[in-house]
């Protein structure tokens, strides 16, 4: 299935260069797919999220805690960094032949690298929006996409996974 959908990808993107008169090498071309999978984990990251948050929600709603959405948050947080984690290094970043990666340490980076760019970075971003440019907060989330996906990645790419 993940063959398939790569492969459908690799065509659509050099479709989509092709359109602007450019032709990607197969190392471009390898590149760019590294950083459209990240996307595809990172869509399916946000829906595990989602789920993983009103499940948590649904699952407390009986015990009427007033914090009951600091649990869900805490609970998302955690099991989609997990899930991303499997799916990085699984599909994104997989280790080549004789390379070798500690579990654990890499583990720690991956959440220490979303834990930056999923609360300290989305929070700093969003206050200069929100309070400082006075742009909704409902757009600023978005905008911050914008810098915290490249980003992502390349903390992923060079550091958690180091290739």
């Amino acid at each position: 299935m993940m063959q398939k959908l790569r492969n459908l990808a690799e065509i659509s993107l050099k479709k989509f260069f092709g359109i602007f008169g450019r032709e990607l090498s197969d190392e471009q071309c390898n590149a760019w797919m590294q950083f459209v999978m990240f996307g595809l984990v990172g869509v399916s990251n946000t829906v595990v999220s989602y789920v993983i948050n009103v499940l948590t929600l649904l699952f407390l709603r009986r015990m009427n805690l007033s914090w009951d959405f600091v649990i869900g948050n805490a609970a998302a947080f955690l099991l989609s960094v997990l899930w991303s984690f499997y799916w990085n290094g699984r599909y994104v970043f997989a280790r080549k032949r004789g390379q070798d990666r500690k579990l654990g340490r890499t583990l720690l980076k991956t959440y220490i690298s979303y834990g930056f760019t999923g609360i300290i970075l989305n929070n700093a971003l969003s206050f200069i929006w929100i309070v400082c440019l006075h742009i909704s907060k409902y757009i600023a989330p978005v905008l911050n996409l914008f810098l915290s996906i490249p980003l992502n990645f390349f903390m992923n790419k060079l550091w958690v996974y180091k290739e």
